[in-house]
């Protein structure tokens, strides 16, 4: 039913890249296109050029860089008068202006990633634009909104038998399942994204199913070993595409695993290591996790309450401001967890001067 995966975003001179491709060697790729294609006057494969090295230095956490890139191609693009390389930059720009926390550009770039897919007749790029309001809105919280929009996407990807696509929609409507308590139906769509992401070769889908089936064995099965294997596996894959960003999710997942089995010591290790490579990529949401799994550790090994409580609180405000309803309400359970005020940071801190 499904193929070998492809990376679509790799294109014009690039289309012989795997989307297995180590990240390192897609960069050095699209930077010598991209010259090439510039010095030759060729706007048009400049921007495809470009759209690789911009997500390329995305999933490698070089923000900067990502964000002249993309905006490189889509100038590039719009010399050239070629819709469907415009709609691509405009995704390459939403996805890294979700990945840096700025929720409310992800969407309006993205939605017009949509727009100008459907007018320029691409399809796969209307689709991907798509799936990305609906991630979106996801690790908005907002499952009501995007549920509909999840399961239409995963039906016409199911339709043109494109195994990538359908992983990254089941693996999002897995993650509701997850995190709404059902873990039995979500357990099944993680073990599903992950058989076809095998068959079809796509490592980095595989990664990102293999950490959802971890979460899952451990939060309803309370099973640390296996849960420790699985990321193990996924690591193993994140690292030979050096996907930095899966990585540091990977290792957060580990601390969250260590942490439901009581062995705090370990998992403030791991929170700090995921802090730290959040941070080296201006990730903000994967910094306010991590953030959170540090201050639930550090309580349980003794952190002084106070320090606790205005941390919380400070990253309850975090979240607020992003917009990210489900992390907030982690933060609301962290502080009933250890009977701390759900207060604003700055009462917080007033209270306990």
């Amino acid at each position: 039913m499904y193929g070998k995966a492809f990376a679509p975003e790799y294109q014009g001179a690039l289309t012989a890249l795997s989307v297995n491709s180590s990240l390192t060697d897609v960069l050095a790729a699209g930077k010598e296109q991209l010259e090439a294609a510039e010095r030759a006057g060729r706007p048009a494969e400049a921007a495809r050029s470009g759209l690789a090295v911009a997500e390329a230095q995305r999933r490698l956490g070089r923000v900067g860089d990502a964000d002249r890139s993309w905006k490189a191609s889509y100038r590039a693009a719009r010399t050239a008068r070629d819709t469907p390389a415009m709609a691509w930059a405009l995704l390459s720009g939403g996805t890294l202006a979700r990945q840096r926390g700025a929720l409310r550009l992800a969407r309006r770039l993205l939605g017009l990633a949509a727009e100008l897919g459907e007018r320029g007749g691409d399809p796969v790029v209307r689709g991907y634009s798509l799936a990305g309001l609906a991630e979106t809105g996801r690790i908005q919280g907002d499952y009501e909104a995007v549920g509909r929009l999840h399961e239409q996407l995963l039906a016409e990807a199911r339709r043109r038998g494109e195994a990538r696509h359908t992983v990254w929609a089941l693996e999002g409507i897995a993650q509701m399942h997850r995190n709404t308590g059902s873990y039995d139906r979500a357990y099944a769509l993680f073990e599903e994204a992950a058989e076809i992401a095998a068959r079809a070769e796509d490592r980095r889908g595989h990664a990102w199913a293999l950490r959802g089936l971890a979460d899952v064995v451990s939060v309803r099965d309370g099973d640390t070993g296996r849960a420790l294997e699985l990321l193990t596996e996924a690591e193993a894959g994140c690292r030979a595409m050096k996907l930095s960003g899966a990585l540091a999710y990977n290792h957060k997942m580990r601390g969250n695993v260590l942490y439901r089995a009581a062995r705090y010591p370990e998992a403030r290790d791991l929170y700090r290591r995921a802090l730290a490579e959040f941070r080296a990529m201006g990730e903000p949401r994967g910094e306010a996790l991590a953030r959170l799994g540090l201050a639930k550790s550090l309580a349980r090994l003794g952190r002084d309450r106070a320090e606790t409580a205005a941390e919380l609180a400070e990253l309850a405000e975090v979240l607020e401001r992003i917009g990210l309803r489900h992390a907030r309400r982690m933060v609301a359970r962290a502080q009933e967890e250890f009977g701390l005020p759900s207060a604003p940071a700055d009462a917080v801190a007033e209270a306990v001067r």
